[in-house]
């Protein structure tokens, strides 16, 4: 048995207090002091603690927690565990368990790979104000630790830090110095922001990669060498540029910043940006000998994530193949046989391309259907992850643990590690939607503890799946008392409003859809609009188990029945029932001294309106369909009345909501009719700001006409 017990003074991590004399853990583990010093802050000085790593008995990041009197030892697999395990009695406690009624209890992951998607905000791959805003907060250190601190106490293991060229950034290319842009005191700060995230994340037992788009480089680059001259604003829809001086730049930089950031796991490829008019195969020659050629020359193990490339061809949009399925699968399983990199490697595909939060069947990856290719024969160098990406809400406080308990279940094959939690089009990090009156009076201060729900139940059932819902409920009590009891449920209930939409109106990339606002791309205008009606009845669904519009009607007409799949009209039902239900539970928790509670139960109800919005204008599109094949001016009546009532549920939501959140910058709207314009940028979004759109499905159906013969 493999045990490591040292008696020491603590000297934590997050601040200089001593622990106790009689605990024992090992001070020359950083994650031991981290987890002494988190059980320090939970009211457990009177007890004897003890941290031991037991690998024989453990697996790796599973713990155990064995009380025996006022004795608490606490066993990890490894460091992860560890840390694990002492946040688990960190919470046991505040939740008022006493120490003598404190029961044995272990746990251990349902996957290896539990990651967050984190775009920086600088040279960012979507050019919007809406993700500059966070340029500063993200240099803040006390941000990250926070950030990091709620990773690590939803069991997340990995963090992907993404942006378009990182390396100006974070060194001065030995070769290349013309390439960073800042003085020698500019680059020391980005530097110790750099080190510190990546020590910070090391402490807490979470890998750290970096994930850069290819191919890109600085402009001061660019204007000493004369290459991309055409691309010196990072636009990601332009052609490759493969020049020797560029594939050298690119490779030194890779090693040198591995071998200047020590604490840095490894690196993430991503095979699509910037590398128009390259073939599948020169993207992966050009990683090989870029990227991966520079991980090799760092002289350490790195850990490497692989994007499965989303073009097919040589454009920069998705398109999914066969023949690159194969291709990539053989370029995957031929880095896994390099010595330098840690296995397995990660291959990272798009659940349902950039709206994971819709049906939990997989309909398309970013580019189109996936093939089984990476699965059959079953890999072993290799473990897929899917990216759930999240570019539907953002505001909105969300948490449905079914949903997520049955994503899990979908994808718990042999070959999956795990999965990639993000947004694209969103940065967690200013809170730029409160009120800044009521924000004075909050208990967060950033963005993603407004989304405290979101982050606990992806990262807790990613760890367990089979972590009840009465952990979930216990925090809303621990947070806001007995009252808030309901919460968890009438969040349930009412976040099926945005899977139901995502999973009724299909979508590919990240504007094509946008559930939070009702929002999607006019493929005709090139803008981000309202969906109203005639769009909801002509538009494809996402899931085939639902019933499109006219289908339906068309089922109706010929008297034939539906009875396997769901129709608007059930569709509608359900969305009544669920959040007319969240509403009632939520009516009677007073609200009135606690400003984050009046946000939780404000935004059930929110997403209700929005829900009983769609139940009403998925009805009132069947009646208004029903009259233009018919003529049946009774149909049409029916339309304007089920219209109105969806412009009342919309009424609802702006007085809701107009108290309490800003008028908000969104990326969506900053290439509105394909273009990017400082005009575009300035462009702020407020459900109030839709309400013409909403009335003008009402005239739609007063001014409707019967198709012509």
């Amino acid at each position: 048995m493999k045990f490591l017990i040292a008696t020491i003074f603590l000297i934590p991590l997050a601040g200089r207090c001593q622990s106790p004399p009689d605990w024992q853990y090992d001070r020359h583990r950083p994650a031991a002091v981290y987890a002494a010093a988190r059980l320090m802050t939970s009211g457990t000085r009177h007890l004897s603690i003890r941290l031991i790593i037991d690998s024989v008995h453990l697996e790796k990041e599973a713990f155990a927690i064995e009380p025996a009197g006022r004795t608490i030892t606490i066993k990890g697999g490894d460091d992860r565990g560890l840390i694990y395990g002492s946040i688990a009695l960190s919470e046991t406690i505040a939740r008022g368990i006493p120490p003598d009624k404190i029961r044995p209890s272990h746990d251990h992951p349902h996957f290896p790979f539990r990651a967050i998607k984190f775009d920086l905000p600088w040279d960012t791959y979507r050019h919007s104000y809406a993700l500059d805003q966070h340029y500063a907060t993200c240099r803040d250190t006390l941000f990250w630790k926070a950030f990091l601190d709620m990773m690590v106490n939803n069991r997340f293991n990995a963090l992907c830090l993404c942006n378009l060229h990182p390396y100006p950034y974070m060194i001065r290319a030995r070769n290349f110095p013309e390439a960073c842009p800042f003085s020698d005191s500019e680059l020391k700060e980005w530097q110790t922001l750099f080190h510190s995230i990546f020590r910070m994340a090391k402490e807490r037992g979470i890998d750290t990669y970096l994930v850069p788009f290819n191919i890109f480089v600085s402009p001061e680059f660019a204007r000493t060498h004369s290459v991309e001259l055409n691309n010196l604003q990072h636009h990601f829809f332009v052609d490759g540029d493969t020049s020797e001086i560029i594939r050298r730049y690119t490779r030194e930089s890779v090693t040198q910043v591995l071998q200047e950031y020590p604490d840095l796991t490894g690196f993430g490829l991503t095979l699509g940006e910037g590398m128009g008019g390259m073939t599948p195969q020169k993207r992966e020659d050009w990683m090989k000998e870029t990227i991966i050629a520079g991980m090799r020359d760092a002289g350490r193990k790195t850990k490497l994530i692989h994007r499965i490339p989303f073009s097919g061809g040589t454009g920069s949009l998705g398109l999914t193949s066969i023949e690159t399925e194969r291709l990539t699968r053989k370029a995957i399983d031929e880095e896994g046989t390099f010595d330098f990199l840690e296995p397995p490697i990660w291959a990272g595909l798009k659940y349902n391309w950039s709206h994971a939060h819709s049906t939990t069947r997989l309909i398309k990856v970013h580019g189109g259907r996936l093939y089984d290719t990476y699965f059959k024969p079953l890999p072993t160098s290799y473990k897929i992850v899917w990216t759930a990406r999240n570019e539907d809400f953002f505001c909105l406080r969300w948490g449905v643990p079914g949903f997520i308990r049955a994503h899990i279940k979908t994808n718990s094959q042999p070959y999956t590690g795990g999965y990639i939690v993000g947004s694209e089009t969103y940065i967690p990090a200013k809170d730029y939607f409160t009120n800044p009156g009521l924000l004075a009076h909050a208990d967060w201060k950033y963005a993603f503890q407004r989304q405290w729900l979101f982050y606990m139940l992806w990262g807790r059932l990613l760890y367990d799946p089979d972590t009840p819902d009465s952990i979930f409920r216990g925090e809303f009590i621990r947070r806001y008392g007995p009252r808030a009891a309901p919460l968890l449920e009438a969040c349930a209930l009412a976040g099926q409003t945005p899977l139901r939409l995502a999973s009724y109106f299909d979508f590919t990339w990240d504007f094509s859809l946008y559930s939070e606002g009702f929002l999607a791309l006019d493929t005709a205008t090139k803008s981000v609009d309202y969906i109203f009606v005639d769009r909801l009845i002509d538009h494809p669904v996402t899931d085939p188990a639902y019933v499109p519009v006219k289908e339906y009607v068309d089922s109706l007409l010929a008297h034939k029945r539906i009875s396997s799949r769901i129709t608007p009209m059930r569709l509608a039902d359900d969305l009544a029932k669920d959040c007319i239900k969240a509403v009632r539970l939520v009516n009677d928790i007073p609200i009135a001294n606690s400003t984050s509670l009046l946000y939780e139960v404000t935004d059930v109800k929110v997403w209700a309106s929005l829900g009983l919005h769609f139940a009403h204008q998925l009805q009132g599109a069947v009646a208004l369909e029903k009259f233009r094949r018919t003529g049946d001016t009774a149909s049409r009546d029916l339309a304007i009345e089920y219209l109105q009532l969806a412009l009342d549920d919309w009424d609802e939501v702006i007085r809701l909501t107009r108290p309490l959140y800003n008028d908000m910058p969104l990326t969506h709207l900053s290439e509105q009719n394909g273009v990017r314009s400082p005009e575009n940028a300035r462009l702020r979004w407020h459900w109030a700001m839709t309400r013409a759109a909403v009335a003008r499905d009402v005239e739609i159906a007063r001014t409707a006409r019967p198709y012509s013969p």
